[in-house]
């Protein structure tokens, strides 16, 4: 017997569950699809990764019932501090600080632990009726005039009015619904980990520009700090292959000295960085939110802030659609979700391209370019606020789940 939902979810990882919450929120029956056992989400341990949330992803968060059941295990960022040099070789004269007492509206982020943010996710979805989690694996999807039929592995059968593909860079929705898509390789591969460190951060996130790659030191709960460090391909992988001993010696130089001695904690993890967005964000009855439409560098940090965007884009069209009793599946309504979330992704994916290949050299012409560019925008309040702003994810049309 096929079981039917107002919208299909494909994906259980973060936006699939944030974009499940806030329809459920607005009366809307909701099914998500995950091949992974909801205990093994459920139960990781610490593991370093994090999430750098913008103060406008926060605002989603508390809406839609996840930020009161992780706010206790964040970290805000109270001010940022970018710079450019070479490892061993401290920081360029010039650089960029950014300090959140400047902004009316409170810090520009916050740090959440990975582990933290996918249970709440988790417990949220257990108690709001509105809500079907599926274990299982999707292996067909066939769209007819009036919804959409998911064929599972288990040999059940899913429908809805509406598919969400949240299922990653290699989506499968995306895939089976024909849709291609256009990117390139960085030539870099992200290293990711967590720091203990003997000093305080004070909440101050550090973004390090080296002519390999930027390295990101992002305040944790306590002395620990995550990493995101960008290397060549080649570089990365002899890197992570070092037992962890060496591995610490390796990022020693990088890091610096001024949160006193350092070691590892948990798990390491290696990322290869690319740009890839979907060359079209829907098809019929058929949507992309998250990594599924686009993948960029971390540079700026705007991957899941960047998902959480589209989701409460998505919300607005949907439910203000049902409000006005249109079919909030056709294609004429998706396409506004599209073309409203297509130019904020162009526009951040230009300039995280831009900014990484500005910085991720050692042209002593581009290095004195930048240097004194980032000089010119610490020294004039008005401009570096401009940027602060755009950090904390308050630019541009705000959908209504991120407004103050």
């Amino acid at each position: 017997m096929t079981e039917m939902s107002d919208i299909l979810i494909v994906g259980g990882g973060l936006n699939g569950p944030a974009l499940a919450l806030a329809l459920a929120r607005r009366g809307m029956r909701v099914t998500v699809v995950d091949a992974l056992p909801e205990t093994v989400r459920k139960n990781a341990a610490f593991d370093g990764r994090a999430y750098a949330l913008a103060l406008a992803s926060k605002r989603l968060l508390e809406r839609i019932g996840i930020w009161s059941r992780v706010a206790g295990h964040s970290q805000p960022m109270l001010e940022i501090k970018a710079s450019d040099g070479r490892a061993g070789e401290g920081p360029a004269p010039f650089f960029l600080h950014f300090d959140a007492g400047e902004l009316e509206e409170g810090p520009m982020g916050f740090m959440l632990e990975d582990r933290f943010l996918r249970r709440a996710f988790l417990e949220a979805m257990d108690d709001e009726p509105l809500i079907t989690q599926v274990e299982d694996r999707v292996e067909a999807q066939e769209v007819d005039a009036t919804g959409v039929t998911l064929q599972l592995a288990s040999g059940k059968a899913l429908r809805g009015r509406l598919l969400v593909g949240c299922d990653g860079r290699d989506s499968g929705t995306a895939s089976r619904a024909g849709i291609r898509r256009t990117g390139w390789d960085y030539g870099q591969t992200a290293l990711v980990c967590a720091i203990g460190h003997e000093k305080p951060h004070h909440g101050i996130a550090h973004q390090f520009f080296m002519p390999p790659g930027p390295l990101a030191i992002l305040p944790l709960p306590g002395n620990v700090s995550s990493i995101v460090w960008s290397e060549t391909h080649e570089n990365a992988a002899a890197i992570n292959a070092l037992p962890d001993a060496e591995y610490l010696e390796v990022l020693r130089p990088r890091f610096g000295d001024f949160l006193g001695e350092i070691s590892l904690k948990g798990k390491r993890f290696a990322y290869p960085l690319k740009l890839t967005i979907a060359n079209r964000f829907v098809g019929e009855r058929l949507v992309l939110i998250g990594d599924a439409a686009h993948g960029m560098h971390p540079i700026a940090g705007q991957g899941l802030n960047a998902g959480l965007r589209d989701v409460g884009a998505l919300v607005d069209v949907l439910s203000h659609a049902a409000r006005r009793g249109e079919d909030f599946a056709s294609s004429l309504v998706l396409n506004r979700y599209q073309e409203w979330r297509r130019f904020d992704v162009a526009t951040l994916a230009a300039a995280t391209d831009l900014t990484n290949k500005l910085f991720s050299n050692d042209n002593p012409l581009l290095r004195a370019v930048r240097d004194v560019g980032m000089g010119v925008v610490g020294a004039m309040p008005g401009l570096r606020r401009g940027f602060m702003r755009e950090a904390a994810g308050l630019t541009g049309e705000l959908p209504e789940l991120m407004r103050a």
